[in-house]
């Protein structure tokens, strides 16, 4: 079962998913408990996963260009969470990885996230979340980074915009 393109746009998504991310985003840094930022938080949980990531594959997954994850990783390792270090077969390559206090942090940041989570999920049903969950991953696919575009590819049009 599909939406018409008439009836979606009643429902002003695009301005609906702007504002709820920015008041998550603000809610969360806002938080006295929390010692590092939701960027941070995400380059946190990615190293507590795979610990010495290359800086260029902690800021894919992030969804973050080579200037934006260099910021990020700069900020992050001036808060002695993380320390940077030359890749052992490529030098001009760099490997991101947790310090002991990253280390605390990132157990601080689950705690967090997993509060916001069940906020975020609070009076809805799993099948409800789960439909969310795929509504919000489907737009990955759906608008992907420029880099991701093949060139056959066109942006959505101004008229099925916002």
């Amino acid at each position: 079962m599909r939406n018409k393109a008439v009836d979606a746009r009643h429902h002003r998504l695009i301005y609906l998913l702007s504002v709820a991310q920015r008041r998550l985003q603000r809610w969360m840094a806002a938080r006295p408990e929390n010692e590092v930022t939701p960027a941070q938080a995400g380059l946190l949980f990615i190293l507590g996963k795979q610990d010495g990531v290359l800086m260029g594959e902690a800021g894919a997954a992030l969804d973050m260009g080579p200037a934006g994850i260099s910021g990020l990783v700069d900020r992050t390792e001036a808060a002695r969470l993380i320390e940077r270090r030359a890749d052992r077969e490529d030098g001009r390559a760099w490997r991101i990885w947790l310090t002991p206090k990253g280390r605390t942090a990132l157990a601080q940041a689950k705690d967090g996230a997993a509060e916001v989570n069940a906020a975020l999920t609070d009076g809805f049903t799993a099948a409800e979340i789960d439909i969310v969950a795929r509504w919000l991953t489907s737009i990955q696919d759906k608008f992907p980074r420029p880099s991701e575009t093949r060139p056959s590819e066109t942006r959505p049009s101004d008229e099925s915009r916002e």
